[in-house]
């Protein structure tokens, strides 16, 4: 089942997160600036993986941290965007439909190795991405709309706000 809904991704009760960053992504905008105010430890993590072994486009790279007030949050990045250049000057670049068709693949088996019983993403790589939400709905309905669980889309971003996810 996938749900369209307003809120604050942040206060998803999903077990899962997921979101579109490049290879390099400095986490210095949008979702990926606000997940890295929130855990750091995410991104020193994902630096110091992806510095052994690099990720490319389409992969997924997951993560788990402790919430405030306990419990884990897990938290799926979804490499959807090519990389601009390379060494500490890389930047993202945009999204591409192939991208995030291979991130959603990945993603989809990650859901079902973990036994992941919900999962939260944004409007995924139509931000910073720029690619356009008719480009991307219709893979997000075939490759997770078949798992069999409640997929919550945040179309809507509010601050602060609980969005009624039907968990």
């Amino acid at each position: 089942m996938i749900k369209e809904v307003t809120g604050d991704i942040l206060l998803s009760k999903a077990d899962l997160l997921a979101h579109g960053i490049s290879a390099n992504d400095p986490f210095d905008s949008g979702l990926a600036l606000a997940l890295r105010e929130r855990w750091p430890s995410l991104v020193k993590d994902y630096r110091h993986d992806t510095r052994s072994k690099a990720i490319g486009t389409g992969e997924v790279w997951a993560w788990a941290g402790v919430q405030e007030g306990g419990g884990v949050r897990r938290i799926v990045n979804l490499v959807t965007q090519n990389t601009l250049g390379q060494g500490p000057a890389a930047k993202p670049g945009k999204a591409s439909v192939e991208n995030v068709r291979a991130a959603l693949q990945n993603l989809a088996k990650v859901i079902r190795q973990e036994g992941i019983k919900s999962v939260a993403l944004p409007r995924l790589a139509t931000g910073v991405g720029g690619l356009e939400w008719d480009d991307v709905r219709p893979l997000i309905t075939q490759y997770l709309g078949e798992l069999g669980i409640p997929v919550i889309v945040y179309s809507t971003y509010r601050k602060d706000v609980q969005a009624d996810e039907g968990l």
